[in-house]
């Protein structure tokens, strides 16, 4: 689950700065060449056509920087405690505002390189543009991490097969499909899960609006400084 942008400020619980692991994680990271980079919680910027967010929206975090050479390429180092509970959602961002009735196709291409230890995933997150509905795909996770809700199937779809759990937050539905072995590098049809929700299963309006589809790190603990790398990202839709 990730905590939507709206009034995130005022739900989040404020973090101590750590400003000195921020400044070492950035180093550590591919940043030298960077056209942007930031360790402020609420970074953000637009690059080609993406909105990039640094997000550290969760209690207890630590340091965390980002870095972009473009919108679709950047990566983030991050330095939170192994404690529970999700500490932020760093992403590049497209807003595509079609509903998926009228939607003809929306796809995606990521490529990225991710530690194999800590607590995190890598993850699509997909708002409708009421924020009534939020739609994750897993496509990998690594550590003491899961879905919200409980499990309603598996299926195949996109390209993908996908354990489906469905839940809430308290604020919107989540319907989370987790991929059922973990990838680094693929494409995703999202158009045929959008329709199997919307369609098959009944649980979001046809004529619901996709607002924004978010790719990013949903990462819980990363102790002693991590770096998460998308190598390449790339979001269409018509």
């Amino acid at each position: 689950m990730v905590k939507s942008r709206i009034g995130k400020i005022t739900m989040a619980v404020l973090a101590p700065a750590m400003a000195l692991g921020a400044t070492v994680g950035l180093a550590s990271a591919p940043a030298s060449a960077a056209v942007w980079n930031s360790c402020d919680r609420w970074a953000s910027t637009s690059l080609d056509g993406y909105r990039l967010y640094n997000n550290i929206w969760g209690s207890g975090a630590g340091g965390q920087c980002i870095w972009a050479n473009s919108g679709t390429s950047w990566g983030v180092w991050a330095d939170h405690p192994n404690t529970g509970g999700i500490k932020s959602y760093a992403d590049s961002t497209k807003t595509i505002n079609k509903s998926i009735d009228t939607l003809s196709w929306l796809t995606s291409d990521y490529n990225v390189s991710v530690p194999s230890s800590g607590a995190h995933n890598t993850s699509y997150d997909i708002w409708d543009s009421a924020h009534q509905y939020e739609i994750m795909l897993w496509v990998n996770h690594t550590g003491s991490v899961g879905p919200i809700g409980s499990w309603q199937a598996n299926v195949t779809l996109g390209g993908h097969n996908w354990d489906v759990y469905k839940g809430t937050n308290g604020s919107n539905q989540v319907f989370s499909f987790v991929r059922t072995s973990n990838s680094d590098s693929g494409t995703v049809d999202v158009k045929p899960v959008l329709n199997w929700i919307a369609y098959t299963r009944g649980w979001m309006p046809g004529n619901a609006v996709i607002g924004d589809v978010q790719f990013g790190y949903e990462i819980t603990s990363s102790s002693g400084g991590l770096n998460f790398n998308t190598n390449n990202l790339s979001v269409s839709g018509g």
